[in-house]
């Protein structure tokens, strides 16, 4: 998890270090490895880092090898290395062993297409200086967060609203709309939030930016495609699936963790992950007084099975209750459960 932000002007009258180290300084919490700051004339850009590939040359924001390509991003791409090998083959250069450099090129040889490419969950901004324009895009099912405002004909976003607030150029008011829908459907539907002028990138959509005008598309929907009988070799596809989908999740130069419930998803992806991690697997468990809701044994059970480095977090009524107003200024919505 890292934090990015950004400002991008309709006229040249400058994007500043001091507004967006404030930006940058509400999304500490995100990536507190790195901070990164590139001020411009219309165009600024901030990131905090949270070191997961390369971690001694993926600083950001990361450019081109003439700069005039520059990204922030949160997130990874999965498929990476495969990526990167298709673009060396057609005559990029790379300084970094990062995914983050692997989306710069990829931005260079096919554009917004991109995102077609794509396995992983990411929200990032480029800046092409060759036309000033921004793109922004969100994964295909909105795991990582991007916000955005658009103050007169000025861009601004942000992977938390509480950094667009610290901009200065957006002010902290409640949608009532909004509000309303997180009481009735237990949260905002993207685009709308509970915050006023304040926007959520939809999961599967992009956005480009340019001479104050932001054009806002989808690249990805949903299809489900029923069969009326299910194929003879479903449960062998279904393992080769989530097999391929949690061995492309362990590449990191660092430990891989994996949350353990007790219940059967959280069993399976552990499971799996500890036979592909090149490192001993660490796993985490939370319990609660109420012994209705404690699945202890279980977490234990499935731990030992796995040979994982197993901690636990036991949490309970007075604790939930200490800390639930940090959780709400962290997921920025009211919470209608405690869950």
């Amino acid at each position: 998890m890292c934090g990015i932000a950004g400002i991008a002007r309709a006229d040249a009258r400058g994007v500043g270090r001091d507004v967006l180290r404030r930006m940058a300084a509400q999304i500490r919490h995100r990536g507190p490895d790195d901070e990164g700051i590139l001020p411009g004339p219309r165009v600024g850009f901030a990131h905090t880092r949270l070191s997961i590939i390369d971690l001694a040359h993926g600083a950001q924001p990361l450019g081109n090898e003439d700069d005039t390509i520059v990204i922030v991003y949160n997130g990874e791409v999965y498929n990476y290395l495969e990526l990167r090998a298709r673009l060396l083959a057609s005559g990029h250069r790379f300084r970094t062993a990062t995914d983050t450099e692997v989306l710069v090129h990829a931005y260079e040889e096919w554009g917004t297409g991109m995102l077609a490419h794509l396995n992983g969950q990411f929200a990032f901004a480029i800046h092409d200086q060759r036309d000033d324009s921004v793109f922004v895009a969100r994964d295909r099912f909105g795991i990582c967060p991007l916000f955005y405002a658009q103050p007169g004909h000025d861009f601004v976003f942000a992977s938390e609203a509480k950094a667009i607030f610290a901009s200065g150029e957006v002010r902290a008011a409640p949608d009532l709309r909004g509000l309303d829908e997180v009481f009735t459907l237990w949260s905002a539907r993207a685009p709308r939030t509970p915050f006023s002028g304040v926007s959520a990138l939809e999961p599967g959509t992009y956005a480009v930016w340019r001479d104050g005008t932001l054009r806002v598309a989808r690249y990805y929907e949903p299809r489900f495609d029923e069969a009326e009988t299910e194929p003879a070799d479903a449960l062998l596809a279904l393992d080769e699936v989530l097999r391929r989908a949690v061995t492309l999740r362990m590449r990191a130069d660092v430990p891989v963790g994996g949350y353990l419930s007790g219940g059967l998803d959280s069993s399976i992806t552990c499971s799996l992950a500890a036979a592909g991690s090149p490192h001993e697997l660490r796993t985490f468990s939370v319990t609660f007084e109420d012994p209705s809701l404690d699945e202890s044994a279980y977490q234990m059970k499935v731990a030992a099975a796995v040979r994982s480095r197993h901690a636990i977090v036991r949490i309970g009524a007075r604790e939930i209750a200490e800390v639930f107003p940090t959780v709400v200024r962290h997921a920025e919505t009211p919470l209608v459960r405690t869950g």
